[in-house]
């Protein structure tokens, strides 16, 4: 296993919370405590982000990143794991249980999508790397901040994205989009899944707008699904509270503050 980063809060069932692009463990830092009521929670730093290693290896896959994530869960002594992921975090997710779903114990689906790249997409992608490598990540990050949260974010979640961007490497984050912008389109993965799955949403995600959520949930069976208020892309950053009860609520039913 490559040597991850993750910082863990709380007793109980374990739970693993998985960043999104280009970020680190702490987009988490409004949910650790919260949720660390009912389990062990461990928000960990992916390959080549936040404190974990430097990369220098190429494109960092969806299923390198869920192979990780597999190994840390046994590395913590469990067998399983209830899985949050937001975003890209979302997609490793979704490699995880298609390869290895006798880890997943529940599925919380956050900002993201199970479709691959159009070619639109993956042009953007490329389009994406150029501009980071030519015009620098600070002008660049500021650009992706922008359309990552509602335009009613403040400084301290636009403070707080800007620290995370800004610390991870030039050779991360174009590894990450080349591993987006080659992902499997698990569409059909979804109707697969059996364990309790949540799909989340901020009302103005314009990435992955709430119609998608809407439309992964009905695929999955039995899903619930939230749209979460006043929030863009970083539905768990920019709206914490809201965030939390939707994951108490679905993890204990009835016993969300």
């Amino acid at each position: 296993m490559s040597s991850l980063y993750f910082t863990e809060h709380g007793e109980g069932p374990l739970a693993v919370l998985i960043h999104g692009f280009p970020l680190d463990h702490t987009m988490w830092l409004g949910q650790l405590d919260a949720l660390s009521a009912s389990r062990r929670c461990v928000a960990v730093d992916l390959r080549g982000f936040g404190r974990s290693p430097q990369w220098h290896g190429g494109t960092l896959t969806m299923e390198q990143h869920a192979s990780d994530v597999v190994d840390l869960i046994h590395h913590l002594g469990e067998s399983k794991a209830d899985i949050i992921g937001l975003s890209m975090g979302g997609y490793v997710a979704l490699a995880m249980w298609e390869r290895h779903h006798e880890t997943v114990r529940s599925l919380v689906l956050a900002d993201t999508k199970a479709a691959g790249d159009d070619d639109a997409g993956k042009a953007g992608r490329d389009a994406a790397a150029a501009r980071l490598v030519r015009e620098g990540r600070s002008a660049w990050g500021g650009g992706l901040i922008d359309a990552l949260v509602a335009d009613s974010a403040g400084p301290e979640v636009r403070s707080r994205m800007r620290d995370m961007v800004e610390g991870t490497g030039y050779e991360t984050i174009v590894a990450a989009l080349m591993g987006m912008k080659e992902r499997k389109d698990r569409s059909g993965v979804l109707a697969s899944i059996t364990v309790p799955a949540l799909v989340v949403a901020g009302e103005q995600d314009a990435l992955t707008p709430p119609e998608i959520a809407r439309s992964m949930a009905t695929a999955i069976p039995g899903a619930h699904i939230s749209i979460i208020p006043d929030a863009g892309h970083m539905a768990p950053l920019e709206q914490p509270t809201a965030f939390n009860l939707a994951v108490a609520e679905f993890w204990e039913p009835g016993t969300a503050p």
